[in-house]
């Protein structure tokens, strides 16, 4: 059996079905994957977009960069207002949609629950890039 053909042992040569590997225990580590639903807004706050995604750090980069998506380079929706959390996948995809289908001034009070000040929440991700002219690096 080869460590590719299985994908519990991340480590090749450490196959313990290997006639030259000696007994070995192995811990399999599950990966938790997370899951992010997200809302940005404009500089002007007037159109909020919302997405799920497994990567929220570089899904708000390609955002920022204009590369996140017709509708946020449209509408220049690059400031991160809001996330939330999840590890089962299901459940996000059910909260996008949930959210989605809420009348603006729901997302408005959601907003101010956890972020009264509306500020771009990831402002401070990509200090290393600043030079690159960020288009979501100065909230309005």
């Amino acid at each position: 059996m080869s460590s590719r053909a299985n994908p519990l042992f991340c480590h090749p040569g450490l196959d313990p079905g290997s006639p030259t590997q000696k007994s070995a225990h192995y811990i399999i580590i599950p990966r938790i994957r997370t899951y992010s639903v997200y809302i940005l807004t404009n500089s002007h706050k007037t159109v909020f977009y919302t997405g799920v995604t497994s990567d929220l750090e570089g899904r708000i980069f390609q955002h920022k960069m204009g590369e996140g998506g017709v509708f946020t380079s449209k509408y220049n929706c690059y400031y991160l207002m809001y996330f939330e959390d999840y590890t089962n996948v299901r459940m996000a995809i059910a909260r996008e949609k949930q959210l989605k289908r809420w009348l603006r001034e729901w997302k408005l009070d959601l907003i101010r629950k956890e972020n009264p000040e509306f500020k771009d929440l990831a402002s401070n991700w990509y200090s290393e890039f600043s030079d690159l002219g960020d288009p979501g690096s100065s909230p309005g």
